[in-house]
């Protein structure tokens, strides 16, 4: 999740951190002119922000507007953490180059410990208690912010995207599984342990679809793209009339289905697709129902590439969601919205977030 941002800044620009009293959050009510002038952006500054996921490593130049200047991409070298590291270090080269880099900010999938600078755990790479942000800051002698992926993307939504002006924001991401983080009175909020946001593992369905995690049920089996391909597959296999043109799609192999396939055949018109997004769309608009009754939001924000679909997604989303709201007809509801800075919100975020945590002043 998200770090770097708990006690001391380390490397060049270490200084102690006014957050300090609260290891799991990162306050910035000064962000947009409010009192105590402890963060000062530097409307000229620029920072690098980067996305590790499993298969490709992106990075831009970000300035503070959240605008990206330029950008470059590498694949990801396997599971190696000096190999990953040695491509951080030739992308932030490259983009270094005719630009004057304030600080560099890392986005991946994983657990951050609350001090960010250690990657506990991370899916897709062969990090454990990997001592990254020191590694780094040793090659890059550039400050350096480590957080979790789904963390930059909600940062990045809130400052630039489809959440701003809002107090309490949600961030669902849906691709593979289901992301998610919090923005909550102007901080990022990591939870007692910096793992809060895991939202795809709620339990939503007691002894149904066995889960990566281990359990049964949980949200992501049913309101994934995995779980869109999953279904649109088994359709298929039943040779049932109305799954003629998602076989015709694959010349006649369902095990080729995926998720992507089926959103644009549903784009395209296909009922048949569109009927399986919709379902999708039903079990996202629930599990919104459970979060909203749980964190009483302000708004959601629907990420990732399963979003490609649109109102096909989200209108069945928001009628579940009307439908399963706890107290519905006798509270304020909130909204639910697409995410408005598509793939590159991770690393716009991550870059803003850097700048900021490295700007801080007493």
């Amino acid at each position: 999740m998200y770090g770097a941002l708990s006690g001391d800044q380390a490397g060049p620009l270490k200084r102690p951190a006014p957050w300090r009293l609260r290891p799991a959050t990162y306050r910035a009510g000064q962000l947009h002119g409010g009192g105590g002038g402890h963060l000062r952006l530097g409307r000229k500054g620029l920072a690098i922000g980067i996305d590790i996921g499993g298969t490709k490593v992106a990075a831009g130049v970000v300035d503070a507007e959240g605008r990206i200047l330029s950008e470059a991409r590498r694949s990801t070298p396997g599971t190696d953490p000096r190999a990953v590291e040695q491509v951080i270090v030739e992308l932030v080269e490259e983009l270094g180059q005719g630009h004057r880099i304030w600080s560099v900010g890392i986005g991946a999938a994983g657990w951050m410990d609350l001090a960010g600078g250690t990657v506990l755990f991370s899916p897709h790479l062969a990090w454990r208690n990997e001592p990254l942000r020191e590694n780094l800051q040793r090659l890059l002698r550039r400050p350096v912010l480590l957080t979790n992926d789904a963390d930059a993307a909600a940062w990045a939504e809130w400052r630039f995207g489809a959440g701003q002006g809002e107090d309490r924001l949600v961030c669902i991401t849906l691709g593979t599984g289901i992301g998610g983080a919090m923005v909550m009175d102007g901080r990022v909020e990591r939870g007692r342990f910096g793992v809060a946001g895991e939202f795809g593992h709620q339990i939503i369905m007691p002894g149904g679809h066995r889960c990566e995690c281990g359990n049964r049920g949980c949200w992501e089996q049913y309101a994934s793209g995995n779980a869109l391909g999953r279904e649109a597959r088994l359709l298929a296999r039943s040779n049932s009339p109305v799954a003629q043109d998602l076989l015709a799609a694959v010349d006649g192999h369902p095990e080729a289905i995926t998720g992507a396939i089926v959103t644009e055949l549903a784009l395209a018109g296909d009922r048949a697709s569109r009927e399986l997004i919709e379902e999708v769309g039903e079990w996202l608009g629930l599990g919104l129902a459970n979060l909203a009754a749980a964190l009483d939001p302000g708004l959601f924000v629907i990420g990732g590439g399963l979003c490609s679909a649109g109102d096909l997604l989200v209108e069945p989303a928001r009628k579940a969601f009307a439908r399963n709201l706890t107290g519905r007809g006798f509270r304020p509801a909130a909204g639910i919205e697409l995410a408005a800075l598509g793939p590159n919100a991770g690393l716009i975020g991550a870059a803003d977030l850097s700048r900021v945590s490295s700007r801080v002043r007493r």
